[in-house]
């Protein structure tokens, strides 16, 4: 009789804790616009107020060398395949729409998907193309801005927003990050009883810089705005944690918040003590440097600061261990998971990253280079310590290196060399609209340099005698 009711009680009380420990947990993947690390307190920034990303740090696991692309799209399409972007970013604004994404292994998984925020992955305003779209990427459903370049709109006040199709021009009091956030608090709600994927790809606190339903200072200059838009993003992510909490998910969710690249370069931020200005579309360490935090009681280790190199890479590898499904037999192992290193079973046994920047755009240059926790190789030749320059103002002269620096320019320069894929070109991007309308323009030019040539000539001939 007593080991009946022993068993009745196992059965009653642990199985219902082992089915939920079993499910597969939910992820919520916060992408925040144009935000380096420096910009976050617990990374070391002194100038803005972040304390519910802070806690989350605190409270989970924070990468200290995490690294995105220097530029918005290039940052998104690498996120969302997990792949380089040598071998699949060909434009500006665009996403191949037969690649394999994050999302579609969730939907394998048996995850609903939603992606909730800035999209910008369909066209751009230089080039006939057209792109993916949320549903073609895998995700059930979408509430985005800037679903085509057309689109665009504001994404602040009055923004222009497609919920699922229905594009609306919202009013004049509307403030688009708190509508991207509501829809996603819902969709939390609405999905509290399956397994659930969540793109949240922050609106903030990217550029125009605005005045904020926080701050209404109408003569703030930007850098203000700056630090109230912050201020913001910070407080909708503490909602979506406080969200996950109120709805007793903690323990089988994961939240995740990373930058998609580094700081706007208007802005000046102070960090540990020093003045760092953004390096959004640079190539500097500041660049690509961005929060990188997880947060997930239960499934991620509390209170812990990770030395490993990571990029955007490891993301699609990570949910796929987490959702238990396999990755596509096409997946060219560009990234690793991080659910070790979540454990704290282990750092991440890697010596260094490498980034194919190739950005499409007329204003920012190509490159191709690795790096380490110190010391940085372009392929050009071009080698930095990161230590003593972290502005890179002066290669060093490979003759004057010391054996440390000589061993970490050779290990670098091999990483390079193991690498596919290659720059396209060497200079700026210029689209090929602006070469036609050049080439027009000169022919022109020309045609009437010829026919007043001719003019004159005709009129020096009547007046010669």
């Amino acid at each position: 009789m007593t080991r009946f009711l022993w068993s009745v009680l196992v059965t009653v009380v642990f199985l219902p804790v082992y089915a939920a420990s079993a499910r597969s947990p939910n992820i919520i993947l916060i992408l925040a616009d144009d935000i380096g690390a420096e910009v976050i307190g617990a990374y070391g920034g002194e100038s803005y107020r972040t304390p519910y990303i802070d806690e989350m740090a605190a409270e989970g696991l924070m990468f200290d060398h995490g690294h995105a692309q220097p530029l918005s799209t290039p940052s998104r399409v690498k996120i969302m395949t997990g792949q380089y972007n040598f071998r699949n970013y060909r434009h500006y604004g665009y996403l191949e729409p037969t690649q394999t994404t994050f999302a579609h292994l969730m939907q394998e998984a048996g995850y609903s998907t939603a992606v909730i925020g800035k999209w910008e992955l369909f066209n751009n305003r230089f080039e006939d193309i057209e792109g993916a779209l949320p549903g073609d990427a895998g995700f059930d459903e979408y509430i985005v801005w800037q679903l085509t370049a057309q689109q665009r709109g504001s994404r602040y006040w009055s923004p222009l927003i497609d919920h699922n199709g229905d594009v609306r021009k919202h009013g004049e009091h509307v403030f688009g990050p708190d509508v991207m956030n509501k829809a996603a608090l819902d969709f939390i709600e609405a999905q509290r009883d399956r397994p659930f994927f969540l793109y949240y790809p922050m609106l903030l606190p990217h550029a125009p810089f605005v005045i904020t339903p926080q701050m209404r200072d109408e003569d703030s200059d930007d850098q203000a705005r700056f630090a109230a838009m912050v201020a913001y993003m910070d407080s909708l992510v503490g909602k979506i944690r406080d969200k996950v909490n109120a709805l007793d998910l903690t323990g089988n969710t994961l939240v995740l918040f990373i930058g998609d690249n580094g700081t706007d370069t208007d802005i000046i931020s102070r960090y540990r003590g020093k003045a760092v200005v953004g390096a959004k579309g640079k190539t500097l360490n500041t660049g690509s440097r961005v929060p990188f935090i997880a947060w997930g009681p239960g499934l991620v280790v509390e209170g812990r600061v990770s030395a490993s190199l990571v990029n955007l890479n490891d993301i699609l590898p990570t949910l796929a261990e987490l959702a238990g499904v396999a990755l596509p037999e096409t997946y060219p192992g560009d990234g690793v998971s991080l659910v070790p290193v979540f454990r704290n079973l282990s750092e991440l046994p890697r010596e260094n990253l490498f980034i194919h920047f190739e950005p499409r755009v007329p204003t920012m240059r190509p490159a191709r280079y690795a790096f380490d926790q110190r010391w940085k190789l372009y392929e050009d030749g071009r080698f930095y310590d990161l230590k003593i320059d972290p502005l890179e103002r002066r290669s060093l002269v490979l003759g004057n290196l010391d054996r440390e620096g000589f061993v970490a320019y050779r290990t670098l320069q091999a990483r390079i060399n193991a690498m596919p894929g290659q720059l396209d070109t060497k200079t700026r991007w210029v689209p090929t609209v602006a070469i036609v309308l050049v080439s027009v323009a000169l022919l022109i030019a020309v045609t009437i340099l010829v026919w007043v040539a001719r003019v004159l000539r005709g009129l020096q001939d009547e007046a010669t005698p």
